[in-house]
């Protein structure tokens, strides 16, 4: 199980979270939870880590930002003792989460679970601190970057070998889309693997991509439920290709945290594009969506999208490329945002962008860029339309997405 930062934001939702998990042990389950900060922790933390430096450490900076799981966790074992159970909490360090050795940003190379199995073995429940690890390199304290809890527990799971990973959270599932704009979103049973990658990557934050990556390589099935209200959730698993064969669409998800950039007039000859991209690659900007037009006069126009985040690490290679290649000039547009449909059935239904372009074209949605894979496919319109342009799209396909939920 896993509980994020809204689960466990005070005390009494800390009290809660034990009782669901001594319920769960006293149903006969081997029971180990990860448990986020303290609702937003972190994120006071990271404040203060500014607040006496213009640029953190990043070791100490792990160090410091790594102690709110600690807290969450060691209340929730005092908790649950008063309920009348044994627990005990681990650091990641302690329940053997091992990394590499980048800080703010580790990737989990090996689970060595053997006191979180001596701990079981003792009947006890078993609470890991989410978010963080030790490098062996270093035996530094490492922290795991966005979604680092959520990527903890699916990992855990692969290397206990549990029937499935729960993850509790603030929502009732996977919808079909954002409910605070489409009130009418409908909760999904089920999705793949395939569908909740590309979720996430499009906007969705229920779970974090990695964690799916990290579920999808080791099979480990997953569930969504919420913390607050009793309900099934949403299955995340294999593909079901009978299910599949009537459900076209699962979702739609949008994400208003890129910013497009465009570089005009750039020399239309081979290896130009591999060179702009192979220097931002360099420097871990990550590239979403890129377009470039057909080529007038020599001279082409490439566009792409990049988390804001990445901009100010962008701009200064941009300025220096566009001298290098003698293209015109570079601009920069943060006011974007991408809108997505998903869903794995599409692949064996034709028609579904034409639609999807349809329902943006009527409600006077212009399209900037265009992407697509097997089972979604993506745009990029003003951000100042987003919220409509999901409403039109959502209703454009409701009757599939109906489809989808009742079978």
């Amino acid at each position: 199980m896993k509980f994020g930062g809204t689960s466990v934001g005070d005390t009494e939702k800390l009290k809660r979270v034990a009782a669901r998990l001594v319920a769960a042990h006293d149903d006969g389950a081997k029971v180990v939870a990860v448990l986020s900060a303290m609702g937003k922790t972190t994120d006071e933390l990271i404040r203060l880590a500014h607040e006496v430096s213009s640029n953190p450490h990043p070791r100490e900076y792990d160090m410091l930002v790594s102690t709110g799981e600690r807290i969450s966790n060691a209340l929730c074992a005092m908790a649950i003792h008063d309920l009348g159970h044994e627990a005990v909490s681990f650091t990641g360090s302690q329940a053997g989460i091992v990394t590499d050795d980048s800080h703010t940003k580790a990737k989990i190379v090996e689970v060595r679970a053997q006191r979180i199995h001596g701990a079981l073995d003792e009947n006890r429940i078993v609470l890991v601190a989410g978010f963080q690890g030790v490098s062996t390199a270093t035996q530094d304290v490492t922290t795991l970057g966005r979604g680092g809890s959520d990527t903890t527990a699916v990992a855990l799971a692969a290397a206990l070998g549990a029937d499935a990973c729960e993850i509790f959270t603030d929502v009732a599932g996977v919808f079909t889309a954002d409910p605070r704009i489409v009130p009418g979103a409908l909760k999904l049973n089920s999705v793949t693997y395939e569908e909740m990658l590309e979720m996430s990557a499009s906007g969705a934050k229920v779970m974090a991509l990695r964690s799916i990556e990290v579920a999808r390589s080791y099979g480990v099935k997953l569930r969504v439920r919420s913390t607050f209200v009793d309900g099934e959730g949403t299955w995340i698993g294999e593909e079901d290709d009978v299910v599949l064969e009537k459900a076209i669409i699962s979702g739609v998800t949008h994400d208003t945290s890129e910013a497009k950039v465009t570089i005009v007039g750039v020399p239309d000859r081979p290896g130009i594009a591999a060179k702009v991209f192979r220097e931002l690659a360099g420097a871990a900007v990550n590239i979403d969506m890129i377009v470039q037009n057909v080529s007038q006069d020599g001279a082409a126009t490439i566009s792409f999208t990049l988390p804001k985040t990445d901009v100010p690490i962008a701009e200064p290679i941009l300025d220096r490329l566009r001298e290098e290649l003698g293209a015109n000039r570079v601009e920069h547009d943060p006011d974007v945002a991408k809108i997505s449909l998903i869903g794995a059935g599409m692949k064996s239904h034709p028609g579904v962008a034409a639609d999807m372009f349809d329902a943006l074209a009527e409600a006077g949605i212009n399209i900037e860029i265009i992407s697509t894979s097997s089972i979604r496919v993506s745009c990029v319109i003003r951000a100042s339309q987003v919220e409509r342009a999901v409403e039109v799209v959502h209703a454009r396909f409701q009757s599939f997405a109906e489809e989808r939920v009742n079978g």
